[in-house]
């Protein structure tokens, strides 16, 4: 599946959906697989684009999970998903055997948070022709928060990002199929956070950019607000993410997004019309 199978030329809204007991901001909620497929059909409904599906939280300092316990999450789920709506679905592991479960099981694209470090995920994805999220990470989940430092974060990020891609695309991949995320929160400081969403511009170009920004803790630390009343700084950072030339916009709160989004293509389209008339 090619990425722009799922942008069609605009931001498009990846909706998260967490199958686990730990994820830092709806860890349990959606581990039995009625409640995760009724949100995945709510997310539908709201207008999300694909649905991304995770069995292993990679929140800072989770705990790993073993292959058959993150299969037992997901695959069900997926099944159900992919049955009953036809959808467009991620699964969001760094694991090959999960991934190539999924891929067999109705997923089109692997969101991998270790940016595809194992030759074996890259095949695989290869072999099914998916489309693939390859992420920054800096360090583990586990200790990933550990003071993390970059001498130049932006170019440091885009070179790790840029070199993945290439091996990738060197074990298969098409480069059509390849989208890339500077992973927000995954090492990073509030200010390298900040200065990653203040630069989207500068990952774009060679491939599609993936922000995964919702209710992560950066805004709590901006704002001084919990995780229960981070959506408008998350509704905030995917407008400002889009405008900044984002492809994929990974969300908890879809409806909220998807209806900011159109708020802003409307003002662009009227701002286009203006210019029109004054050339």
């Amino acid at each position: 599946m090619k990425i722009r199978d799922i942008t069609r030329g605009r931001a498009a809204v990846m909706g998260i959906l967490n199958v686990t007991e730990d994820s830092f901001y709806d860890g349990g909620k959606y581990l039995e697989q009625g409640p995760a497929a009724a949100r995945a059909r709510e997310m539908l409904a709201e207008g999300a684009d694909i649905i991304d599906v995770g069995g292993e939280s990679t929140r800072p300092g989770a705990r790993g999970i073993s292959g058959e316990e993150e299969i037992s999450r997901v695959i069900p789920v997926i099944d159900m998903i992919a049955g009953e709506t036809g959808a467009k679905i991620s699964c969001d592991t760094s694991k090959r055997r999960v991934a190539e479960e999924a891929l067999k099981h109705g997923a089109v694209m692997i969101n991998d948070v270790t940016g595809f470090a194992d030759p074996g995920m890259r095949k695989t994805a290869a072999a099914y022709d998916a489309a693939v999220c390859i992420m920054h990470m800096r360090g583990t989940p586990r200790d990933m928060q550990d003071d993390p430092s970059y001498e130049d974060v932006l170019p440091e990020i885009r070179d790790f990002l840029y070199e993945r891609a290439a091996l990738c695309e060197g074990d298969g991949i098409s480069p059509e199929n390849i989208m890339i995320d500077p992973g927000i929160g995954f090492g990073k400081t509030l200010e390298h956070n900040l200065k990653i969403l203040a630069n989207i511009e500068y990952f774009c170009g060679r491939y599609p950019v993936m922000i995964g920004a919702s209710r992560k803790s950066f805004l709590q630390m901006l704002l001084g607000i919990p995780k229960q009343e981070r959506l408008s700084g998350s509704v905030a950072a995917a407008v400002y993410s889009a405008m900044g030339g984002a492809s994929v916009l990974r969300v908890h709160d879809v409806k909220e997004t998807k209806e900011a989004l159109r708020l802003v293509e409307a003002l662009r389209e009227k701002r286009n019309e203006r210019d029109t008339v004054n050339t």
